[in-house]
Order: C-alpha cells, then sequence, then structure tokens
C-alpha cells in the first residue's frame, strides 16, 4: 500500500525528499548550536532503531536464493534509491554532530549498511535481499550528511571563536 502511494506519487516523493533532508539538517544545527547533547542523543538513537526497523522486519520474498545481487552501476533514479540515500542521513547526521567527528561517523555507517546487506542475505527469514546498490546509495546518504555536518561544525565553531575573541578576556 505504502510503495503503491509512493509510486502513484513520485513528484511529491522527489519533492518531500528534499524538504525533509533540509529539514534534518536545519534541526540538527540548531541542536548542535544550542550544544543540546542529550537531544542529539535522542535524534540519533531514534534514527537507528528507525534504521533497524526499517531494514530487518520481514518483508517480501527476498533475494529469491541469490546470496547478494552484485552491481556495478549508479541507481541514481527512482523511489527506492531516494529511500537508500535517506536511510542513513539522519544517523549519520546526528551522530557527526553529537561526536564532532564526521569522517569516522561516516565510515561507521557505511559499515553499518554493509552489515545490514550481509544480515538480509544470510538470514533468508527476513525476505528482505542483499544488493550492493543498497549499500553504495546508503553510503551516498551517509556521505552527504557527512559533509553538512562537517559544514555545520565548522560554521559553529568559526562563530563561537568569533564570538570569544569579540569579549575579550575575562578578568
Amino acid at each position: 500500500m505504502i510503495t503503491t502511494f509512493l509510486v502513484n506519487h513520485a513528484s511529491a516523493v522527489r519533492v518531500l525528499f528534499w524538504v525533509a533532508l533540509v529539514a534534518l539538517t536545519a534541526l540538527g544545527w540548531l541542536v548542535h548550536r544550542l550544544r543540546a547533547r542529550r537531544a542529539l542523543v535522542t535524534l540519533a538513537g531514534i534514527s537507528a532503531v528507525g534504521v533497524l526497523a526499517l531494514t530487518m522486519t520481514p518483508a517480501g520474498d527476498g533475494g529469491n536464493g541469490v546470496f547478494c545481487t552484485v552491481q556495478f552501476s549508479v541507481p541514481f533514479q527512482g523511489i527506492d534509491t531516494l529511500a537508500n540515500v535517506a536511510l542513513l542521513f539522519p544517523l549519520t547526521l546526528f551522530a557527526a554532530l553529537l561526536t564532532n567527528r564526521p569522517v569516522p561517523v561516516v565510515a561507521a555507517a557505511s559499515g553499518l549498511s554493509a552489515a545490514i546487506e550481509l544480515v538480509q542475505a544470510l538470514l533468508p527469514s527476513l525476505g528482505r535481499a542483499c544488493d550492493t546498490n543498497d549499500w553504495f546509495m546508503n553510503t551516498v546518504g551517509a556521505v552527504l550528511a557527512g559533509l553538512l555536518s562537517a559544514g555545520i561544525i565548522t560554521v559553529d565553531r568559526r562563530q563561537r571563536t568569533r564570538r570569544a575573541h569579540a569579549t575579550g578576556p575575562t578578568p
């Protein structure tokens, strides 16, 4: 039912995808700027639960006996591509802002995606298919989140430094 709705409203889904990414980035920036670490922990935790719920709940008929579909293509089209890009975006964004270390978080997110694909391949009872394009597009989303979080961290550091220099030393 959801898949049918998404396919029938593909243009709206594309717009909502970008709106969601902008909204999540703005939320991350606000929470980071306020130094609300608990909020970042909560947002990262909710995002992690979402990733697990979307990838580890039983669904469909899976890979039809294929261990893992290995593709050497760049699938930058279709609703499933947007879903794969979006899957790890929030988790990566909030975790990178929490740790102030985007590069290791992006690497961990890519590793998490590979682990998810491996579990989906090893557990056919999940009814999910392992596909290298899923891993690739998940990693694209993680890299996008990492780049945005690096920008947020850099801007916030510069602003804090400027404020510290503007107020001068405290007596």
